[in-house]
């Protein structure tokens, strides 16, 4: 059978899971924040109605009514009324401050009173987070009684920020998940033998797991990096049965390949390279697997 690559190797498979989990996470806090958006949207509208209500109120209109506000852009909003009213500049400036208080987001904004014909602008104030920085002006000129619109524009970034504060908070959750999931990886080429050491007496040879050889009267030969893990197996379980299906998983499972005659293959080249000692050998168990076959061995 030939080998296949599986199109995400077992690394790439961990990695693969982290990024997944990461944009999850951030996508979990971006609808979140849609929702929280939609929420703050509702909620100012209802603030920016209230501030056409009291200024009909200050103008001793009780019976007509305040239209729906109107959105004209992301950051923009419109109050029309159903008739002409009149309105003081200070007074405007005072309700418009305390109320939009409320709003945790309306931080700067500019206010602008246009005529309904013409659209000027009859009057306006800039407010900032800074009062130093509020621009109010001829708030004691009494305003005639006129069609009025109500622009109210708030400063876009604030929103904006709100959203990246949120989700850079959540940066650094992100990452101990991520670190955590990669220290749980377990490395490669470590297996569970439940021996710490990286050198195995295989008869008058040792074999040197770490630096992938085998030493025999003074002669080192060197070992591929498969060759190496599989005999790491075996020499961790001499003498035992290792079922084909492990040697399998443990060697090839994580580089994504399919085995077919490749285990075959790096048997028949570590029978070679231990041919020195030929009380060394690996040996075919027939309906199981595999078998380092240690003769003479010490207890």
């Amino acid at each position: 059978m030939r080998n296949r690559l599986n199109l995400l190797p077992g690394k790439r498979k961990y990695l693969f899971v982290c990024i997944l989990l990461s944009f999850i996470a951030v996508a979990g806090v971006a609808f979140s924040m849609t929702g929280d958006d939609g929420f703050a949207v509702a909620r100012r509208e209802v603030l920016l109605r209230r501030i056409g209500h009291e200024l009909l109120l200050q103008s001793r209109d009780s019976t007509s009514r305040v239209l729906p506000v109107e959105k004209i852009s992301e950051n923009e909003y419109r109050i029309s009324f159903e008739h002409e009213l009149t309105f003081q500049p200070d007074s405007l400036v005072n309700t418009t401050r305390r109320l939009l208080a409320k709003d945790p987001l309306a931080l700067d904004y500019v206010v602008n009173v246009l005529k309904c014909d013409k659209a000027d602008v009859a009057y306006g104030f800039a407010i900032s987070r800074n009062k130093k920085d509020d621009i109010v002006t001829c708030q004691r000129r009494v305003q005639p009684t006129a069609c009025y619109i109500i622009s109210v524009k708030f400063k876009p970034e604030e929103m904006t920020i709100a959203k990246n504060r949120y989700l850079l908070g959540g940066l650094p959750l992100l990452a101990f998940v991520g670190f955590i999931i990669l220290r749980s990886v377990k490395p490669r080429g470590v297996l569970k033998t439940g021996r710490s050491t990286d050198k195995f007496p295989l008869g008058s040879i040792m074999f040197d797991a770490q630096e992938r050889q085998l030493v025999i009267n003074n002669e080192t030969t060197d070992l591929t990096d498969t060759e190496a893990r599989l005999l790491r197996i075996f020499a961790s379980s001499p003498n035992e049965a290792i079922d084909r299906s492990r040697l399998q998983k443990e060697i090839w499972e994580d580089e994504g390949v399919i085995v077919g005659r490749s285990l075959d293959m790096f048997i028949s080249k570590l029978r070679k390279k231990l041919e020195p000692d030929p009380d060394v050998n690996i040996v075919v168990i027939r309906g199981k697997g595999y078998k380092l076959e240690l003769k003479n061995t010490r207890t």
